[in-house]
């Protein structure tokens, strides 16, 4: 494997070598030099290591003077292409390249009229490499005034707006115009170049006049993205753009895109891309909303936003700039409302699942609710005192509109409600699984014990007696429960002297769960309530304990339980079983259920004392046995896995663009599974101590 790397790297390297030499010796023959040319560009290609060997054997300043020095023009559109194809493979050769010397000389050949339409593209798409994301050649680019030249091409290239692409001639003027476009937009953004957007926006008359005059996909998409990067992040710009009327032509350009959308499916492409450039315009300037409201460009939009070829990228910028468009402006808002564009809103809302036009559509909705404020504002302001006719006018002009506003509330107020609904459902969702989880463990050890008991021995005295002075209590407070109370207050402090978590479940008012002896105590109270009317508090309450109801001993009844009537609580499994100790009734099930767990934590305390671990839960019980079970086991190593001829390439490729940094390394090539960065480095580390991977 590494022999036939080396073999490889060796051959290239011949290749390469034998190619110069070819270059330098065959400077008489044109079609020779091209064919060496194309060679070299094709290695390149096939090996990412080849460009920075031909850089270090000086054959990338050798072709960048032939290219500046030959005579033939074939041999500089050659040597060109080739140029540019080595540098936007590697960085490293892009930075060599990158001098006001070649910018001068690109400059040249822009400018001069015996270079043919071929070398122009060439000579266009080297400075569009070296200008792409690197700073110092958009300064070169400005400083040896490539771009003013760029500038002129972009105006002259093209003079008619009939364009015929089947003409050959027509066609080689239309890529190069192309290519000049995409130059200009790589010179004013990534990264932002504020001087050069200055430049470039004395072009925006011009590309006005193509929008007007030339609908087509072949002019409307280089020119709407020209506009959109110049105008980024600019308000200076934008507001020149504005004021030679490219909003308006833009938004006339909408317009007729929007109405031939239904015929075609470019159509409704070319208006997204137009509706891209007018969000880019108005972003950072609502305010320049209202020129929008003069062509209706928020109901276009949202007829545009129906159209079912669209995908969800493309629905997110067409809600995106109806955001911006109602961020400030009245009119576009109220045609949002008149449209239909809150159920719409709504709909993408709660139908789509990607996050970014959720966040759109709810910055739609936001801005509504913001002018609904202001409107009840304003409302309020009018006095009484004011002439009859205005108040008429102004209630007219805005009766349609405050309906609209009505209907937003609801719609806002009702997803709010929805949105609570659905938080509240989660969290008793959640607290339900955690009782039933709870409950289902308790019932399951207290059967477990009881079955143990059933089996091992029978009822104990003690028991017994426990179960009697249980029943004489009951009876008992039976007796009390059982006096004729005449009011409702003096049931509650009867009840909470005897009980107070009968009390609560008095006051909650949900009797389905109490016996019949409490429809009795109901009955009784119902007809004493005329008569507290009568006497006072303390009267009453007296009564309740000199003259109280016989008790009737044959009917056998039960007292309520606290875990059974303990409704109106938030019941779990800390104050569940305080609830059960502190109530002195208890039914059979909630007898078992307490006795099972003060078995359970004696036997708990006993394993405490014996092995001297904390055993506070049951996750940690859990996690304590697995801990005993696999102590005893030896770790798994991960499994080795070689690298391959791919990753090793990988790597290289990776160090060379973006040095020693592994985690990036690692995430950028596909790298087999269980890879780490740790594993890259050491691997990089040794195989750069091995001789044939040394750099020669």
């Amino acid at each position: 494997m590494a022999s036939e790397d080396t073999k490889n790297i060796q051959e290239m390297k011949t290749d390469l070598n034998l190619l110069l030499e070819c270059l330098k010796y065959q400077m008489d023959n044109p079609f020779s030099q091209k064919e060496a040319l194309v060679t070299i560009f094709s290695i390149c290609q096939q090996n990412s290591n080849a460009g920075v060997y031909f850089r270090e054997i000086g054959g990338l300043m050798f072709v960048k003077n032939l290219a500046k020095s030959s005579k033939h023009s074939m041999v500089k559109e050659a040597a060109l292409y080739t140029l540019g194809a080595v540098a936007e493979q590697n960085v490293y050769c892009q930075q060599t390249l990158c001098t006001s010397e070649l910018f001068e000389d690109l400059t040249w050949f822009l400018s001069n009229d015996d270079s043919n339409t071929n070398l122009k593209r060439m000579s266009v798409y080297v400075i569009l490499v070296l200008v792409s994301n690197n700073r110092t050649g958009q300064t070169l680019v400005r400083e040896t005034g490539c771009i003013t030249v760029l500038t002129q091409l972009f105006r002259t290239v093209l003079s008619k707006y009939e364009l015929n692409l089947l003409d050959e001639n027509a066609f080689q003027s239309y890529q190069l115009w192309s290519s000049v476009c995409s130059t200009l937009c790589v010179c004013v953004n990534n990264p932002q170049n504020d001087e050069n957007q200055m430049l470039c926006c004395s072009l925006f008359p011009h590309a006005n006049d193509w929008l007007i005059n030339c609908v087509k996909p072949e002019i409307i998409r280089p020119v709407c993205s020209f506009i959109g990067l110049t105008l980024a992040n600019n308000t200076y710009v934008q507001k020149y753009f504005i004021s030679v009327g490219g909003l308006d032509v833009l938004s006339q350009v909408l317009v007729q895109l929007e109405s031939d959308s239904h015929k075609t499916l470019s159509s409704a492409k070319l208006a997204v891309v137009v509706t891209k450039t007018v969000d880019a315009c108005i972003a950072d300037n609502p305010t320049f909303g209202v020129i929008l409201s003069k062509y209706h460009i928020v109901s276009k939009l949202l007829t545009l936003l129906l159209h079912e070829s669209l995908d969800s990228g493309e629905k997110f910028s067409i809600i995106l700039t109806l955001g911006h468009c109602t961020e400030d402006c009245e009119e576009n808002q109220y045609d949002l409302f008149k449209n239909n564009g809150l159920p719409l809103m709504i709909q993408a809302l709660t139908e789509s699942q990607s996050e970014e036009l959720n966040k759109a559509a709810t910055f739609v909705l936001h801005n509504c609710k913001k002018i609904t404020e202001k409107l009840s504002l304003s409302l309020g302001e009018y006095s009484f005192d004011e002439n009859e006719e205005q108040l008429k006018d102004i209630n007219m002009k805005e009766k349609n509109l405050e309906e609209y506003w009505k209907k937003a509330k609801e719609i806002l107020h009702r997803i709010e409600q929805l949105e609570r609904e659905r938080n509240e459902e989660k969290l008793q969702r959640e607290k339900d699984k955690h009782n039933v989880s709870s409950m289902n463990i308790n019932i399951q050890n207290t059967l477990k014990h009881l079955h143990a008991d059933s089996i091992g021995r029978g009822p104990t005295a003690e028991d017994k007696d426990k179960s009697k002075s249980r029943k004489l209590q009951s009876y008992q407070s039976h007796g009390v429960l059982s006096t004729a109370c005449t009011n409702d207050h003096q049931m509650k402090t009867v009840l909470k002297s005897a009980n107070p978590v009968t009390a609560c479940y008095r006051e909650s008012g949900q009797n389905k769960n109490l016996c019949k002896a409490n429809s009795s105590y109901n009955q009784n109270l119902q007809e004493g309530t005329t008569f507290e009317k009568k006497n006072s508090v303390s009267q009453s309450s007296d009564r309740v304990f000199k003259h109280p109801v016989p008790v009737v001993k044959n009917r056998k009844q039960q007292l309520p339980v606290t875990g059974c009537i303990a409704v109106g609580k938030s019941l779990n499994s800390r104050n569940f079983s305080k609830l059960l100790h502190s109530c002195p009734y208890q039914c059979d099930r909630h007898k078992v259920i307490v006795e099972a767990e003060d078995r359970y934590k004696s036997e708990l305390r006993k394993s405490l004392i014996c092995n001297k671990k904390i055993l506070l839960t049951p996750r940690r019980r859990r996690q304590l046995s697995h801990e005993s079970t696999a102590s005893g086991e030896i770790k798994k190593r991960r499994i080795r896995k070689n690298f391959t001829e791919e990753e090793i390439n990988y790597l290289f490729n990776g160090v060379k663009k973006m040095g020693n940094h592994w985690n990036l390394i690692l995430w950028s090539f596909p790298f087999q599974q269980g890879r780490k960065a740790v594993d890259l480095a050491h691997k990089y580390h040794k195989l750069t101590k091995r001789p044939e991977y040394a750099a020669p």
